[in-house]
């Protein structure tokens, strides 16, 4: 009988102690040298091998670990270095360019950032310029294949994203997207002789954005692509690679020269498997069965999963079928090894990316050796799932589109209205400067916070030293000018993990870390029961800053949709029903603010479009609750109340309109990493309401001039009434250092004096 092969798509390059995001740190302080930090990440590289190796995975992913990004990898690969970082085109990309093209010099800005698909993670978005000569600078796919069979005799699957969907992610003056991929096949041709000459039998070519939806001529230009692939490299192995929903252009894809196509059955589960259903695969190729859920972290119903299973292999042979994740492992957890701490109900429900790899070792047992030989685990899987649901019911929230209107979600006045009461209650200047919340987390902040849970500093202390943080920095914000200020949450680790640690149906784990960007880990909280109110959660801290100052002083709030799309969520009910409840919660503590005198409430909302489905026909029913969970947590305010919101690092012009339909008085945006994309976009929407433009970017260590941040604010003013307009860095402060962040804001209210005298 054929055996059940288990495929692997990726694994969290991070380590499960966060090697990785520490062994970057230091080599960017300069306190690890450049051969060291190759050294360890090479150690942790075969390590994440060895370990995917010993949990039985067939097909193990490599070229799937980077030192920052993929998407960056391949475009430096490919030779794709604006000129601005005055790179030598004709040599290889040094780490030092690399790290420029993602983090910025104080010479150079950095390359723009942006979320990959509905995902928190952020990938480095390739710019073309014209004159680049694409080349193959390394073979990274081969290096990597390599690597894996002379160090650890492990035939690797190496991991590329394809042509078609890295020529997508791309911006620049490259012409027709056709054009652009004509000059890319060459290169992937000499990558993919390289791995074909070193006896490579499957390669992984992740395309993407064929579930997105493509046109016509993008079809025939995939065809194209993949029929030159496959005459220019024959005896090399394409396992087409789909994930995150289910395959359009399903009857024209299937017909491509590949030996396989991946499937997501469990974002993409109906139509993937009505497609299958009705037209099956050619008899030659591969399913990649994408049965286990890689972006979430509850345990899998195995018996569930493998029923579906027998159903797939009533349409093809066992031989012809790989068992794998949804998609990539590294938007989940390592290992949930480390989860002592969790509730017995919850630690024995939750799977993190090792576990994944086991749930799928044991359906692969199931089918080649007998499911009696996994008995005790189906049992124990089934087991865990109904204590899980025992304890979702002993509290019940019920909020939902049939009772929102009774709730209400409308503001009592226009904006109009509102406006004129605001300016007369705040009494700002013309073009207001204030930053969007969080201030350094420094090694001072971090050290006094673990103090403190470890239990070696007391709450008293604690609460002082907070206390003491908050007045530095309001003093600071004072002598630098700003108008409006805020408290800079130092005592909170993360925007949405904080909350959820006040809020009623979250629980936290203890090494939940999942990448975000660069080395930013961020661990998001479990919602695994319906969410509710306790008590006030930030009027505390807000009000003692406020006492501090006769500037206002801005509450700092996470919004719902924002806790929901960066939390492991619940997967019984709607996530519209858990954002409804997350909204419902935050409203008390809105008002609780206002009611402790707090006239501007910030809530932030930078997931929003990250949640957008892939799908444009799925785009009205997301944003229609979206908005609706917004204003649920915002609307009971007084109308001399100032609501604010904050987004960053998306494609906005998806969502201009709805992001007006949240009503908030003011809405801070990011602009400047996207070298100001957002002004263009504001020359054809109208935008009514109060914004603020980021000027700079805070995820680089650079520190923008006064002239660099006045040129952006008068381009925005070009587009936006000067009486709305606010000045502001595109997000929070937290990873930068007291150094760069003092300096920046410095410039930032030199340049806003500057253009507000012209403007006067």
């Amino acid at each position: 009988m054929a055996k059940l092969l288990i495929s692997n798509l990726g694994y969290p390059r991070i380590g499960f102690s966060r090697q990785w995001k520490k062994c970057l740190e230091s080599f960017w302080s300069g306190s690890l040298g450049q051969e060291q930090f190759l050294t360890e990440m090479k150690n942790l590289r075969l390590a994440i091998l060895q370990n995917q190796k010993d949990l039985g995975v067939d097909l193990i992913p490599v070229n799937d670990f980077t030192f920052y990004d993929q998407v960056l990898d391949m475009a430096t690969m490919f030779n794709i270095v604006p000129k601005r970082y005055k790179h030598d085109p004709s040599g290889p990309v040094d780490l030092s360019t690399y790290f420029a093209m993602a983090r910025g010099t104080q010479e150079s800005i950095a390359c723009e950032m942006t979320k990959w698909f509905n995902t928190n993670y952020h990938y480095i978005v390739p710019e073309y310029e014209s004159g680049v000569q694409l080349r193959l600078t390394q073979n990274r796919p081969l290096e990597a294949f390599v690597e894996a069979k002379e160090q650890l005799n492990i035939i690797g699957k190496p991991v590329i994203i394809g042509p078609f969907s890295f020529a997508k992610f791309t911006k620049g003056e490259y012409g027709t997207i056709s054009n652009y991929v004509h000059q890319l096949v060459p290169l992937y041709v000499e990558m993919l002789k390289g791995l074909e000459k070193e006896l490579c039998e499957w390669v992984q070519m992740d395309e993407p954005f064929l579930v997105v939806g493509i046109t016509s001529e993008e079809m025939k230009l995939v065809e194209l692509v993949y029929q030159e692939l496959k005459v220019s490299v024959p005896n090399l192995k394409i396992m087409l690679q789909t994930y995150f929903d289910s395959l359009e252009n399903y009857e024209e894809i299937i017909k491509l020269p590949v030996a396989g196509i991946g499937l997501d059955f469990v974002h993409g589960y109906e139509n993937n498997l009505k497609n299958l259903e009705k037209i099956n695969l050619p008899d030659e190729k591969v399913l990649g069965v994408g049965l286990i859920n890689g972006r979430n972290i509850w345990r899998c119903d195995l018996m569930e999963k493998y029923k579906f299973l027998q159903k797939i292999l009533q349409l093809r042979p066992a031989d012809k079928i790989w068992i794998q994740p949804s998609c990539s492992l590294q938007f989940t957890p390592v290992s949930a090894k480390g989860e002592t701490k969790l509730a017995p109900f919850l630690r024995n429900a939750i799977a993190y990316s090792d576990e994944k790899l086991t749930e799928l070792k044991h359906l692969a047992v199931a089918f080649n050796e007998g499911a009696d030989h996994v008995s005790a685990a189906f049992n124990e899987s089934t087991n865990a799932l109904k204590d899980l649901e025992s304890e979702r019911q002993k509290i019940k929230v019920n909020v939902d589109l049939e009772n929102l209107t009774a709730i209400g979600i409308e503001r009592s006045h226009s904006f109009e209205s509102r406006f004129d009461q605001q300016a007369a209650n705040l009494l700002l200047p013309r073009l207001p400067t204030t930053t969007i919340g969080s201030f350094p987390q420094t090694t001072e902040v971090r050290s006094a916070r673990n103090k403190w849970k470890k239990g070696t500093l007391s709450n008293e202390d604690y609460e002082k030293f907070i206390c003491q943080q908050i007045e530095k920095w309001i003093r600071i914000q004072e002598e630098i000018g700003i108008d409006v200020l805020v408290h800079g949450e130092f005592e909170r680790t993360d925007m949405v993990e904080y909350f959820g640690e006040k809020l009623v149906g979250f629980a936290f784990t203890s090494n939940g870390w999942v990448q975000s960007y660069g080395s930013r880990c961020v661990k998001p909280p479990i919602i695994y029961g319906d969410v509710s109110f306790k008590e006030p959660m930030t009027v505390k801290e807000t009000v003692y800053a406020q006492s501090l100052t006769k500037k206002p002083v801005k509450g700092m709030i996470t919004g719902p949709v924002t806790i929901l799309n960066w939390s492991f969520v619940r997967d019984d009910i709607p996530r519209s029903n858990v954002s409804y409840q997350i909204a419902l919660a935050l409203r008390d503590e809105v008002l609780a603010l206002e009611a402790a005198g707090i006239k501007l409430v910030q809530v932030d909302e930078p997931a929003v479009r990250e949640g957008l489905p892939l799908k444009k026909s799925d785009w009205s029913d997301y944003l229609d609750w979206a908005v609706k969970s917004f204003r649920l947590a915002t609307c009971k305010v007084k109308p001399e109340t100032q609501i604010h919101t904050h987004m960053c690092y998306c494609e906005f012009q998806d969502i201009i309109q709805s992001i007006l339909d949240l009503d908030a008085d003011v809405i801070s945006i990011e602009t400047s990493r996207s070298h100001g994309e957002m002004i263009a976009v504001f020359e054809k929407f109208r935008y009514s309401k109060g914004i603020g433009l980021g000027v700079y970017d805070i995820h680089s260590p650079r520190i923008p001039s006064k002239e660099e941040m006045s040129d952006i604010l008068n381009r925005g003013l070009k587009v936006v009434d000067p009486k709305l307009f606010w000045v502001n860095p595109d997000c929070g402060l937290k990873t930068r250092n007291e150094g760069e962040t003092v300096a920046a804001l410095k410039n930032m209210v030199e340049a806003a004096k500057e253009v507000r005298t012209r403007l006067t």
